[in-house]
């Protein structure tokens, strides 16, 4: 192996097998079955995270890594954020023969279980970072949390991770800003919510517009009462490539999180954004993650000595998801595999891969949002 950037970094790799056996059962996709829909898997299933992690093993890199051990958040955690009928909600049909949660979230028998350890896994993560064991960290959890909402669960997520890892890092650990930036294709919606009227964090969403959820994600967002100005969406256009994303980060993303310069940055990281997703239309590729990873830890060396944690979220194309992972898990750590993505020269030929007058147009929309912040 050698480093891919000057210095080879302490990286910390969250992960355990029992987040694999969070069971969503029989659906079509998303769609519960039942004639006329014909049984099938559930996209939301272990296989794209568990081929991550294999690959991370295959590639020689997992080894290199600093393990963070999984330990479940305490109901005390969960309620920080989430009512008491939310918890309780989804320990009783996690006790029973499952359910669903909320909206396009499906609980099977020891999910209750599997989602504090989720939600606790990036707790953990976060405490690495924060007592200097680690100089940045990556949580492969399940299920994801950036749906879900104080009172439900929804789009496959229960609790909201990055909220409560947010909320430990402000409340427990003393912190006075911190920053969450979410590339998943899907709107942040329940990351959104849990800081919606917060000034000591700043959340942004790169997303597909209007892709889930429908009504959410909009530039106009941006926050009430003390956190107004601290909310910023970028709905880019279905279609987007790296050119956009880059272009986002460069003129928005960046920016902002110079201008509020945060403790700690915290990374809601779907891969649901590469290109020949099913669920998303954009066409980002694993050098457009391994970029965007850099501009992120430039940035955060810049205003929060560096301090990165990522948690995982969507990304359901099996083939291609492991290897966007491991070019962010590669920048994060410093260390380069051997291994190639055999995917890349395929997806980086895509028309429209460079940034399109429309999709400018979008970027130059949430450019507008950086006068709000103080």
């Amino acid at each position: 192996m050698t480093s891919a950037t000057n210095k080879s970094l302490k990286t910390g790799f969250m992960y355990h097998e029992i987040y694999m056996w969070h069971n969503t059962g029989n659906y079509a996709g998303i769609m519960p079955y039942g004639n006329p829909v014909q049984p099938g898997e559930h996209v939301e299933n272990p296989e794209t995270k568990r081929r991550f992690r294999n690959l991370l093993e295959v590639s020689g890199l997992l080894a290199k890594l600093e393990s963070i051990q999984a330990r479940p958040a305490t109901e005390a955690e969960i309620l920080r954020h989430h009512t008491r009928e939310h918890l309780d909600n989804i320990k009783a049909l996690s006790a029973a023969h499952g359910g669903d949660g909320g909206i396009f979230s499906p609980v099977g028998r020891g999910t209750y279980d599997i989602a504090l350890l989720s939600a606790g896994g990036v707790i953990s993560a976060v405490d690495a970072v924060l007592n200097g064991e680690v100089d940045n960290a990556y949580a492969l959890v399940r299920p994801p949390g950036h749906h879900a909402l104080a009172d439900m669960a929804m789009g496959f997520c229960m609790f909201a991770n990055a909220v409560l890892a947010g909320l430990h890092a402000l409340e427990v650990r003393a912190l006075k800003r911190i920053a969450t930036v979410d590339w998943d294709v899907h709107h942040g919606n329940g990351t959104q919510a849990g800081f919606w009227e917060d000034p000591r964090a700043l959340t942004i969403s790169i997303h597909q517009d209007r892709c889930f959820p429908a009504d959410s994600g909009f530039t106009t967002e941006i926050g009430t009462g003390a956190g107004e100005g601290y909310n910023m969406n970028i709905p880019l256009p279905p279609g987007s490539g790296v050119g956009a994303y880059e272009a986002a980060f460069d003129r928005v993303v960046i920016p902002a999180l110079q201008a509020y310069k945060p403790e700690l940055i915290i990374v809601p990281s779907g891969f649901d954004a590469g290109a020949h997703d099913p669920m998303g239309r954009m066409q980002m590729h694993s050098e457009g993650y391994r970029n965007l990873t850099r501009k992120i830890m430039k940035v955060a060396d810049e205003v929060c000595d560096g301090r990165v944690v990522m948690c995982h979220e969507g990304g359901y194309n099996p083939a291609t998801v492991p290897f966007y992972g491991l070019a962010v898990l590669e920048e994060l750590s410093g260390i380069k595999t051997d291994v190639t993505d055999p995917f890349l020269e395929i997806m980086a030929a895509l028309g429209g891969q460079d940034l399109q007058p429309h999709q400018d147009e979008a970027i130059r929309a949430a450019e507008a949002l950086l006068a709000n912040l103080k």
